[in-house]
């Protein structure tokens, strides 16, 4: 063997590594890639399969609440006012929006038959007087005539017992006189109490009959409406479960339509202290001062009870309860990042957020929107940092 081919392996050796590592390069220039593309998807497929949630932490729910309530403004005291003696109006004196005062005198009834009738009860009773005084004189006589045995006892008996008669009848004459004496001041049609007129039914020269339908106040016989408008009454029902927190000490105050941003300072006059078995509710009194007119009885308001409580629980928003079978749920995030579903009970509803009496502590992390098929043992991560529950 020559020196040449001694030489020629070598060559061949150089070359066919040279192609080998040439080869190892494309195949590296394309798998490399694909296997980076493939491990990225990978990863990016298994974040997409993790929920990402936002959390919240319960907070001390408020210790006072203010329940909103509608209500009607009502008259403290409303009297449909009736004759009292049959009649004609001569005069009437006040008109609608009249301001009164009690015992003010509202019209004149016009009733000469029943003034004739009094005219003679008092002739009666001037004659059975008149009678009764001359029985007691020859009663009187007789008993003295009796002393000295110059009649006998059953004839001054006999005078005794005409004088009593005498005396009967002039009591029934004085009481058929004060009968007809208080009809006849029945003539003047007088307020109960203080008040404004809210109703006149009647004219110069109506005829008027005694008696009326009371509560009636459309009944053609009444003659004046009258309301007291100085306090109102609002009654409103308070649902059972807010009905403990009630008490007059319980702040109040009513807001109107008509006067916006003004509150009108009111008190927790009285309740009914039961629970009406229809609507589950209290039915609770409401007294405002309305000195100034500026409410007018019938009109809506809103009645506003600041409802207190020494034990406030946590609170929540209404946005992180879930509602299954089982009860009211409350999603919540563990140390190990997945999902514990915690059943709640709930106590005060204040709108947007909601408390918890029982079933979460001050330090869990509620997932905030949960989704309706989020499980237990679910790896979330959290997307924000916690935020407080209250707004």
């Amino acid at each position: 063997m020559n020196d040449l081919e001694k030489q020629t392996p070598a060559p061949r050796r150089k070359a066919a590594i040279a192609l080998a590592a040439l080869a190892l390069a494309l195949l590296a220039a394309g798998v490399v890639p694909r296997l980076q593309a493939s491990r990225a998807l990978a990863a990016q497929t298994a974040t997409q399969s993790t929920l990402t949630v936002a959390v919240v932490r319960p907070q001390p729910a408020p210790a006072s609440q203010d329940l909103v309530l509608p209500g009607a403004a009502t008259p403290f005291a409303d009297a449909a006012i009736y004759a009292r003696t049959s009649g004609y109006i001569a005069h009437w004196y006040t008109d609608i929006g009249t301001h009164v005062k009690a015992g003010q005198v509202l019209a004149d009834i016009a009733a000469p038959d029943l003034d004739a009738q009094l005219r003679a009860a008092r002739a009666d009773e001037a004659s059975a007087q008149a009678a009764y005084n001359y029985a007691k004189t020859t009663a009187q006589r007789w008993q003295t005539m009796l002393a000295s045995q110059s009649v006998a006892q059953q004839d001054a008996d006999a005078k005794l017992s005409d004088m009593q008669t005498r005396q009967a009848a002039l009591a029934a004459a004085q009481a058929n006189v004060a009968r007809l004496a208080e009809l006849v001041s029945y003539e003047k049609v007088t307020a109960p109490f203080d008040g404004v007129v809210t109703a006149r039914d009647v004219d110069v020269g109506a005829l008027v009959t005694a008696g009326g339908t009371p509560g009636a106040p459309s009944s053609t016989n009444e003659l004046f409406h009258l309301s007291q408008t100085q306090t109102l009454r609002v009654f409103v029902d308070v649902p059972q479960d807010d009905a403990a927190d009630v008490t007059p000490a319980t702040e109040a105050w009513l807001t109107t339509q008509q006067y916006p941003g003004r509150r009108f300072t009111a008190h927790v006059a009285r309740s009914a202290g039961a629970i009406d078995p229809t609507s589950r509710t209290l039915r609770v009194e409401i007294d405002v001062d309305n000195a100034d007119g500026a409410l007018l009885p019938g009109g809506y308001v809103q009645a506003h009870l600041a409802l207190k409580t020494t034990t406030p629980a946590l609170d929540v928003p209404v946005t992180a309860l879930l509602f299954r079978a089982d009860g009211v749920t409350v999603a919540t995030v563990d140390a190990a990042g997945k999902v514990l579903l915690k059943p709640v009970h709930l106590g005060r509803d204040f709108g947007t957020h909601v408390e918890v009496t029982s079933g979460l502590s001050a330090n869990d992390r509620v997932i905030d929107n949960p989704g309706d098929s989020i499980s237990n043992g679910e790896p979330v991560s959290i997307a924000a940092t916690t935020k407080a529950a209250q707004s």
